[in-house]
């Protein structure tokens, strides 16, 4: 997922996202352990964007 396309979701989308990948994260790491999978780095990933761009919006700090 790229930063626009986060950019372009509202705060609520943003926290039903958050929770989605908090769930794949779980799964990931559970699974991790059979297969030894790259996704955990990317799911890590999208969530410091969606946390980064939240702080940002809070603070009224609005990228360019």
């Amino acid at each position: 997922m790229k930063h626009k396309d986060i950019q372009k979701m509202n705060h609520e989308e943003r926290m039903k996202k958050m929770e989605e990948l908090k769930f794949e994260l779980i799964k990931a790491k559970a699974g991790a352990a059979k297969t030894g999978s790259s996704k955990i780095k990317e799911i890590k990933k999208i969530i410091a964007r969606i946390l980064t761009l939240n702080n940002q919006k809070t603070k009224g700090v609005e990228n360019r």
